[in-house]
């Protein structure tokens, strides 16, 4: 009997996965980034595994394009929700380039970012006792679609807890996060808790830390799932979205 061996597919053949930072001037973020990205590499071996920033980081995004040149690639947003560079400076930026670009959805809400978010209040010293609630701090957005995505994942969390969990945000919308502490506080929550759903460190995550009148889990940066959820993201998009295209899931 004779067996004939198939070949596994190589990684290396794959469109490449450019990862879409927003970028920030605190230096933590940009190592953190660096760092999840490398989390992704040891995952899946071979992968071309690229990043490129919207702004204030280096590499920008138009020069990763600009060096993959004539190839697929899949571009996923380390961003957590829909919003304005989701839905246009992406897809801009991907059409003006010569890669032929899928582009993924953004990381939430998804149950794996639900993982991150329990795993970082765990570490921080999470232990659910009754009349406990949750803040989920978020950067905030002028896009409403922005706001129903962190509201989902408000949910899920709140699911996963067994507690109350109100989105709260750093800037643009509303609450903020003194105001939903304050009014959790009132309703009768003597620990009220701050999940941090920022991709990595940075002065809303510091800012928003600081409200916590009990314990604030730190950002999801490299956190075992946030590497899975990368590669999630790709995949879909990669069997999903046609290209030049949004694939909003």
């Amino acid at each position: 009997m004779t067996t004939t061996l198939r070949s596994l597919p190589d990684p290396r053949h794959d469109p490449a996965l450019v990862v879409v930072a927003h970028g920030s001037r605190d230096p933590r973020a940009l190592s953190t980034v660096r760092a999840l990205l490398d989390r992704v590499r040891a995952a899946r071996p071979g992968l071309r595994v690229r990043l490129g920033h919207i702004e204030l980081n280096e590499p920008l995004l138009p020069d990763t394009l600009a060096a993959l040149g004539d190839t697929d690639a899949v571009l996923v947003p380390l961003l957590l929700s829909r919003g304005y560079h989701v839905k246009r400076d992406i897809p801009e930026l991907a059409a003006a380039s010569p890669v032929r670009a899928r582009i993924a959805a953004p990381l939430g809400p998804h149950p794996l970012l639900v993982d991150a978010l329990h795993g970082r209040l765990a570490e921080a010293g999470w232990r659910r006792r009754r009349g406990d609630a949750v803040v989920l701090a978020a950067a905030g957005s002028r896009d409403p679609e922005s706001a129903v995505d962190t509201g989902r994942t408000a949910r899920l969390l709140a699911a996963r807890l067994g507690v109350p969990v109100v989105p709260a945000y750093a800037s643009t919308a509303a609450p903020t996060v003194p105001e939903a502490v304050a009014a959790l506080t009132a309703a009768g929550h003597d620990r009220v808790a701050v999940a941090s759903y920022f991709t990595a460190p940075g002065r809303f995550a510091t800012e928003t830390a600081a409200a916590a009148p009990w314990i604030a889990a730190q950002p999801l940066g490299t956190h075992p799932a946030m590497a899975r959820l990368l590669l999630h993201r790709y995949d879909e998009a990669r069997s999903t979205a046609p290209l030049r295209a949004v694939a909003m899931a």
